[in-house]
């Protein structure tokens, strides 16, 4: 479950790559969390600030992520499966075990730069699609953001596109289009007793 990332561009970054205009809030944010209000893009380029989570009705805690695999047939997403949107990003982080321990670990594309992942959106809220993951990360988590070549990224948005038309792009990009790194934790700012 990808439950933070990274969005470290600028809005003149987000221009250029997306062709996309709109408000220059809130840009960058080094780590996204559930519930943030961030920018997304949808139907014709759109800039839209949105929270990440859907909300439900059986449950307080928000729809983060969407199973590729099952989108179609859950009826909780069927009311936005043709409201899709991209969520731009720079990197996300996974938690990979070590034993008793999790290792936060940054998951990024190999070439730098922003990307997208795949999403569905309301007015106000939007959620990230997952799939399995590509082999080189495998070994960190079972599932990963669908993240969209850039020549799928229009046809995904397109409102002309059925969801069923869409959906063959909601698979994992080729390996080793992604890189990973430890995240090591800041250092404490306890003090020693003894000093």
């Amino acid at each position: 479950m990808c439950s933070r990332y990274e969005m470290n561009g600028t809005y003149e970054d987000v221009e250029l790559r997306f062709k996309v205009t709109g408000s220059r809030e809130l840009f960058p944010m080094a780590e996204v969390r559930t519930t943030n209000c961030v920018p997304v893009i949808a139907k014709r380029n759109a800039l839209h600030f949105c929270r990440w989570g859907l909300e439900n009705s059986w449950d307080n805690k928000p729809l983060i992520n969407a199973r590729s695999e099952t989108l179609a047939e859950k009826e909780t997403f069927a009311p936005f499966l043709e409201e899709r949107c991209l969520i731009p990003a720079t990197a996300y982080f996974e938690w990979r075990r070590d034993g008793e321990a999790k290792i936060k670990t940054r998951i990024f594309p190999v070439d730098g730069g922003l990307f997208s992942f795949a999403g569905l959106k309301n007015e106000e809220r939007f959620t990230i699609i997952t799939c399995a993951p590509v082999s080189s990360i495998a070994h960190i988590h079972n599932r990963m953001p669908v993240i969209l070549d850039p020549t799928a990224e229009s046809y995904w948005l397109s409102t002309s596109n059925s969801f069923q038309d869409v959906a063959e792009l909601l698979n994992p990009r080729q390996d080793g289009f992604l890189s990973s790194e430890e995240v090591k934790p800041p250092p404490s700012k306890q003090r020693d007793l003894f000093d």
